[in-house]
């Protein structure tokens, strides 16, 4: 179990380091400018402390280790609030060596909560929200609909998509891109888009693992 989950955060990892300077650029428009290197710099640390971790760990235990690192190393309110979602995920996931569709929406929902909680923000603020909501909804949907675990990712990814796209439509009235008001309208909200990348990673892994085992 632990070597698949922590090949699956090493993914995403991946997918956000290559899509660094594409987060930065979009911050720059709106924020600090440093989302990209931050989230990035992050997951650097993250692939580090997950290398001590002994294969027996469960899930929980490699999502804590996820969490407090991006807490400790992510700059802004990034690293909190990621930081948060990754400390819920693995709370919902405690004691769990296999994870189920149901598990996974579980540990979604946790991690929306948390950020919810952390950053007291509710969706169409023009956060990472707007991507995480339709996330959970549609991954819940397919779920209950008995859809496999890539196929409720997929679902989810769409969803996220759209929400990356509506945050072009909406004022921020959260966090330092609230501070522009109007003058954020048109611009594509930075976490929005890294969770957008997190949960396309997540797709693609599990994709590749069940071509694998066919």
């Amino acid at each position: 179990m632990a070597n698949c989950l922590i090949a699956a955060v090493e993914a995403i990892g991946a997918a956000i380091a290559s899509n660094k300077e594409v987060l930065t650029s979009l911050d720059a428009a709106i924020g600090d400018a440093d989302h990209g290197i931050n989230m990035a710099r992050g997951f650097q640390a993250v692939s580090g402390k997950l290398s001590t971790l002994a294969q027996t760990a469960d899930a929980a235990t490699v999502l804590k280790t996820v969490g407090m690192t991006l807490i400790t190393t992510v700059g802004g309110a990034s690293g909190p609030l990621y930081g948060t979602a990754f400390l819920r995920a693995a709370a919902a996931g405690q004691g769990k060596n296999t994870l189920s569709p149901s598990d996974v929406g579980n540990m979604l929902a946790a991690a929306i909560a948390g950020i919810k909680e952390r950053g007291k923000a509710v969706r169409g603020e023009k956060t990472m929200l707007d991507a995480l909501e339709p996330a959970y909804e549609a991954f819940k949907s397919a779920e209950q609909q008995g859809r496999s675990l890539v196929e409720c990712l997929a679902a989810a990814r769409e969803s996220a998509l759209d929400g990356v796209m509506f945050t072009k439509s909406i004022i921020a009235t959260k966090g330092r891109a609230s501070y522009l008001g109007e003058r954020s309208l048109g611009h594509q909200d930075p976490g929005a888009t890294s969770a957008y990348l997190i949960i396309a990673a997540l797709e693609e892994f599990c994709r590749s693992q069940e071509q694998r085992e066919e």
